[in-house]
C-alpha cells in the first residue's frame, strides 16, 4: 500500500508531545512491512533541522488557493532517520510557520486549516495517489473534510483517509472565516449538527468533528479511551458524534519504539540486561544512587517520569512521594510542571528535601537520566486523572520495573493486578492498578508491592519478569492498521 500520513510533528525532528512519537513509529512500522509511506509536515523554523539528512527542493512552485486569491509555497523534501518526509514552506506575510513555537498562537486554527489545504493541493499538484491518507488530531481534521467536499472532484475520489485522536481536549474551534479562506464556503451547509457545528456552541465549527464526520476509519490511542471517549466526559462533548459513527470508531493502541527503549541495547545504562540475566539490574540502581546522590541501602525505589499537571495527578504523585518515603521507600521524581504554581510547589519540596538521602526531585526533563531510571527504579507510578494511551508504563514493563497506575485509558490496556485482575492467569499479570483518585486508592496499591519487595522478593522478581514478557512494540499496532487501511480501501 501507498500511505501518506499528514501531521503536525514526527518526532525527532518535530516534537511537542506524543504525537510526534507515534506518528514516527508507526511510519517506520508500516515501512518494515513492506508499504511505502510518506509524510508532510508543516516546515516550522524551529524544527530540528540536524534530524533531516538530504533537504532540497521537491515541489518549488506550489500555489495554493486562499481566500480570493493563492498563497505561493515550497516544499522540500528530506529523510528524517529513515522516513521521507515532506516539509510545505508557504511564502506570504502571515508567517504561518515562522512563529519560533509550533503551537500556541492566536491563529492556530488558521494556520492549521492553511496546511490542510496546503497539503491536500500538494498531492493533487504533484500527482500523488495515496491508497490512505492518514491524518492526527485537530490540526490535519479539515483534510478528509476538503477531500470529500472537494478534491474528490479534481482527481483524488479514490483517497481513502483515516483520522487518528490523540487528544479529546484539544478540538481546534474556528468561525465562518475558515470556510471562505479554503474554499469550502457554503456556511448554510457546513453550520449544521451532521457536519461541522460544534456540539455546544452553534456559532462554531468544530475541526475534530469534521475529522470524525467525513474520515472513512476514526481510531484513537488505545481501546479503553475510545470507551471513555463515547461514554464519559473524557470526550469533550463529542460522544455524541462518536455513537453516531461508532461503526467507524475503535482504539488502537500505540507502541513504543523498541530500538529506543530497550535494557539489552540502551546505549544511556551502564549494564545491559534481558530477563536471563536481570540480576544485572541492579547494577543500574547502584548507579542511579551514584548519580542522584541517594544512600546505597536495602530499599526498593519509587519512580515518577512525566509532566507534572493535573492530567497526570499531580497531587497523587506529591502524595505517593511522603508515602515511599514513610514507608521504606526511595523517590525519584523527573518531569517538568506546566504551571507556575505546580513548578514553584515542587521546587519548595526539592528545597525542603535537599538533605534527605532517600529522594531525588530532578525538575525538568533529561532524556540520558529517563533511561537510567527507568533501568534503575524498582517500581513506576502514573497516577493519571486521564491517559489516552500512555507511554511511561509500557516502558517500565519493558525495563522490569513494576508499574503502578491508575485505571483510566490505555493503563487498563497494558497493567493488568497482580492481585485483582480476572482477566489474565496470574503468570500473567504485571503490575498494580487502583481506580480512585483518592490518597487511600493510593496508599494501597503502593502498600502491595512494598510489601511483596520487602516479604518476598522472589515473587516481585517475578512480577518484574512477568512485565518483561510484554510486547509493547510497534508490531501489533502496525498490523491493526493495516487491516483498518485495508477496510477502508474498498468501502466510503
Amino acid at each position: 500500500m501507498y500511505i501518506v500520513q499528514i501531521a503536525s510533528e514526527c518526532a525527532p525532528v518535530i516534537k511537542a508531545g506524543g504525537l510526534g512519537d507515534v506518528v514516527y513509529g508507526l511510519s517506520r512500522e508500516l515501512e518494515n512491512q513492506g508499504h511505502s509511506v510518506e509524510l508532510i509536515l508543516p516546515k516550522y523554523d524551529c524544527m530540528r533541522y540536524d534530524h533531516i539528512w538530504g533537504l532540497h527542493d521537491a515541489f518549488t512552485n506550489l500555489w495554493v488557493p486562499w481566500y480570493g486569491g493563492a498563497i505561493h509555497c515550497s516544499v522540500y523534501c528530506g529523510w528524517v532517520h529513515g522516513r521521507l518526509c515532506f516539509f510545505i514552506e508557504p511564502h506570504s506575510g502571515d508567517n504561518f510557520f515562522n512563529r519560533g513555537c509550533y503551537y500556541g498562537s492566536n491563529d492556530d486554527n488558521m494556520r492549521f486549516a492553511f496546511f490542510s489545504k496546503a497539503a491536500l493541493e500538494f498531492l493533487l499538484q504533484s500527482n500523488k495517489r495515496p491508497d490512505v491518507i492518514h491524518c492526527h488530531d485537530w490540526q490535519t481534521g479539515l483534510v478528509p473534510v476538503m477531500l470529500y467536499e472537494m478534491y474528490k472532484y479534481y482527481g483524488m475520489e479514490y483517497q481513502r483517509v483515516c483520522y487518528t485522536i490523540h487528544n479529546f481536549k484539544h478540538q481546534g474551534f474556528a468561525g465562518v472565516d475558515t470556510l471562505w479562506a479554503t474554499g469550502l464556503n457554503q456556511e448554510s451547509y457546513y453550520f449544521q449538527s451532521d457536519k461541522l457545528q460544534d456540539n455546544f456552541n452553534p456559532f462554531a465549527l468544530n475541526f475534530m468533528k469534521g475529522g470524525i464526520v467525513y474520515s472513512n476509519a476514526v481510531t484513537t490511542v488505545s481501546p479503553h479511551h475510545a470507551w471513555e471517549a463515547r461514554y464519559t466526559d473524557i470526550g469533550y462533548g463529542l460522544g455524541h458524534t462518536l455513537h453516531l459513527h461508532q461503526d467507524r470508531f475503535t482504539g488502537v493502541l500505540n507502541g513504543i519504539d523498541h530500538d529506543f527503549w530497550n535494557p539489552e541495547t540502551d546505549r544511556y545504562i551502564p549494564s545491559h540486561y534481558t530477563k536471563d540475566n536481570f540480576e544485572e539490574k541492579a547494577k543500574n540502581k547502584k548507579a542511579l544512587r551514584e548519580r542522584l546522590l541517594l544512600q546505597d541501602v536495602e530499599k526498593p525505589i519509587i519512580s515518577y517520569i512525566g509532566r507534572l499537571d493535573d492530567q497526570k495527578g499531580v497531587h497523587l504523585v506529591h502524595h505517593a512521594m511522603y508515602y515511599a518515603l514513610h514507608n521504606g521507600a526511595q523517590f525519584v521524581l523527573l518531569g517538568s510542571a506546566t504551571e507556575s504554581s505546580i513548578n514553584n510547589h515542587f521546587r519548595h519540596e526539592k528545597d525542603f528535601l535537599n538533605n534527605n538521602p532517600d529522594v531525588h526531585l530532578e525538575l525538568g526533563f533529561n532524556e540520558e537520566l529517563s533511561h537510567l531510571i527507568y533501568a534503575g527504579a524498582d517500581m513506576i507510578i502514573v497516577p493519571s486523572n486521564y491517559e489516552p494511551c500512555g507511554l511511561t508504563q509500557m516502558i517500565g514493563l519493558k525495563y522490569g520495573t513494576v508499574p503502578i497506575v491508575r485505571g483510566v485509558g490505555g493503563l487498563v490496556n497494558t497493567v493488568f493486578d497482580k492481585d485483582y485482575d480476572q482477566t489474565k492467569p496470574p503468570e500473567e499479570r504485571n503490575g498494580y492498578v487502583f481506580y480512585q483518585s483518592d490518597y487511600h486508592a493510593l496508599e494501597f496499591s503502593l502498600e502491595r508491592p512494598l510489601k511483596l519487595w520487602y516479604n518476598n522478593p522472589e515473587e516481585f522478581r517475578k512480577l518484574a519478569l512477568a512485565g518483561m514478557e510484554y510486547d509493547y512494540s510497534w508490531n501489533h499496532p502496525g498490523e491493526e492498521y493495516v487491516k483498518i487501511y485495508d477496510r477502508i480501501r474498498h468501502k466510503w
